[in-house]
């Protein structure tokens, strides 16, 4: 079990308030995706050799949106649940690591995009989305634990981390895990 550091965790008041909640992984995402510059990801994505199944790369900001969102409305649902005063000193333990898990896991996720498409790091990128696809499996067993939407709401992104493990590894093996001048030419 992790532990809960206070100084490592997201302020309760984050939790505690739903729009924030759910806004802050939204606005974070965001922020990172268009901090990458949106067209040079999209030209790296059309260079490499992609495993099956790939996904056009307009997909996935509408799914990463909406499970920002879910992600967070999970959050602010098990730490609401999980301190209420009438929570037992398991589920308030249980809350507490979750909310550190949690701020851990969206740093992870964060970190996924700048490391598979401004450092061209796939090996780094991939063992990035295996650690977050593995905390947030932890993460969803202990907020299901304190409040069963919660855990539910997890369950889409666990789907969508172990699709997007898939990609980054599938794309990382079939280019040699070599991401170096890998861009589409401008015409």
């Amino acid at each position: 079990m992790t532990t809960y550091i206070p100084s490592l965790t997201i302020p309760y008041s984050v939790f505690a308030n739903p729009t924030a909640s759910v806004l802050l992984p939204v606005v974070l995402g965001t922020a990172v995706g268009f901090g990458t510059r949106p067209t040079e990801p999209q030209k790296t994505y059309m260079a490499l050799k992609q495993p099956p199944l790939r996904p056009p790369p307009e997909v996935f900001g509408p799914v990463w949106t909406v499970l920002y969102g879910l992600m967070g409305y999970a959050a602010y649902r098990a730490v609401n649940a999980g301190m209420s005063p009438l929570s037992s000193v398991d589920h308030i333990r249980m809350t507490k690591h979750g909310a550190t898990l949690y701020t851990i896991q969206l740093g992870l996720n964060l970190a996924w995009m700048p490391l598979f498409f401004v450092l061209k790091r796939p090996i780094e990128a991939t063992v990035d989305a295996a650690a977050l696809l593995g905390v947030n499996a932890y993460l969803a067993y202990l907020w299901g634990s304190v409040d069963k939407v919660a855990g539910w709401c997890m369950v889409p992104y666990l789907g969508w981390l172990g699709f997007a493990t898939y990609l980054s590894a599938g794309a990382g093996y079939l280019n040699n895990w070599d991401f170096k001048n890998k861009d589409v030419k401008s015409a």
